[in-house]
This record gives C-alpha cells, structure tokens and sequence, in this order.
C-alpha cells in the first residue's frame, strides 16, 4: 500500500460492481474516494459499506464533473498522487503499483494506462475510434499519448495548477491530457488489461460524446 496515493473513482449507478472495486483499491492506496453523480441505486451505500470516502452528487452531472470533484478532494488533500479507475470494473486495481512505480521512474506528472499492447479483445469500433481520438490528443498536447481513452490514470499533484476544464462530460479526460501536455508536463503510459464483459452496456453516447470531442479539438486546434 502507498500513503502517497489516493484513488478516485467516480460512479454511476454501479452499486453492482463499486464495491469489489473499492476493496481491492484499497489495497494499494491509502484512502478510496467514490464520486457518485446521482445513482438512483445503492451505489454510495454500497461504497462506503465496502470502505470508501463517498461525495455525491445530488443529480447526474457527467464523469468529467465526478472527476473534477474528486480532483478537487486530491488538491485539499496531503497525497502526492491521484489515480482515476473506473467503478465497473474494467479497471483492473491490481495494476495499480505498476502506475506508481511508472510515475517516479519517469518523473511525470500524468501516466496514462494503455490498452492497445493487446488490443484482440477490444471491439473493433472502440479501436479504430481509440486510434484517431488519440492521434488527434496527441497532437494537442504536443506529445504521444497511445491511448487518450483510457480512463485509468494517475496524476501528480503538481499538475493540478494547470487544470482549467471547460468540460464536465466524457471529453474531460481528453481535456486533462491536453491541458497538462501544452504546461509542460510529461505524459507517459503503461500497458493494462481491460475487461469487457459481454453484456455490459457503455455508458458513452456515440454522437453526443463525438460531437463533443470535435468541439473540443476544435477548440484547442492546432
């Protein structure tokens, strides 16, 4: 377990799931924040039975919103690092070390999980759309970034001066990356699993979020 991070988590009804997350998060860090963006379900109860700071959010605001929140809980906390997983368990919390690990080798102030080392299980419009947003998120923020979708990442505190996000949806994360990229900041990545299981219905809305990707490219083009 690491004293110097903290987990955010940010969920929407995932009272299914959020707790075998927690509790396996627990085991690498010091503190578990859930970041309910209001679950109609036991999401929070269920977190914090499992052992998780939880904040909530009165009504469903975006998981840019979860995760601004949650980043505003790192900045008032004493913790050198944050690391962002999703609550439905594609994440894999036991990866968590090797982010850790990753951070203070390379000195950076973002690593990025990346999942396209092995990309069979991925479906097949998730890779193409995951190569193209990351090609353009590379290019915004001035350096290669493998994957930019991929929501399980850690960030050093010394990023969270150079966050100013317009955002509060899905692009956020692709926000974050270019934000910190154009500050100077090191983005490097490290390879994770990720778990599909069949089934299990995305909660990205493919036209509104695109639209919103374009909106923001365009925004910070070139």
């Amino acid at each position: 377990m690491s004293d110097a991070v903290i987990a955010l988590i940010p969920a929407f009804n995932e009272a299914a799931r959020v707790a075998d997350v927690v509790r396996r998060a627990k085991a690498h860090v010091r503190e578990v924040v859930v970041i309910d963006d209001g679950s109609s379900d036991q999401t929070s109860a269920v977190a914090r039975e499992a052992g998780a700071t939880v904040i909530r959010h009165d009504q469903n605001q975006g998981k840019g919103a979860s995760i601004i929140r949650g980043l505003d809980y790192f900045a008032k906390s004493s913790a050198d690092f944050a690391i962002l997983l999703d609550a439905d368990g594609q994440h894999d919390p036991a990866e968590i070390p090797k982010f850790v690990e990753q951070v203070r080798q390379a000195g950076a102030g973002i690593v990025c999980g990346t999942r396209m080392q092995d990309t069979k299980e991925m479906p097949a419009v998730r890779l193409w759309t995951n190569r193209f947003t990351s090609w353009v998120t590379s290019k915004l923020a001035r350096q290669r970034i493998p994957d930019s979708q991929c929501g399980y990442r850690l960030l050093s505190r010394t990023v969270l001066p150079d966050l100013k996000f317009s955002t509060a949806r899905f692009e956020t994360e692709t926000e974050m990356l270019i934000q910190a990229g154009r500050a100077g900041h090191k983005i490097v990545s490290v390879p994770v699993r990720t778990i599909y299981e069949p089934g299990r219905v995305s909660r990205i809305r493919p036209w509104q979020d695109t639209v919103r990707f374009f909106k923001l490219a365009k925004k910070y083009w070139p």
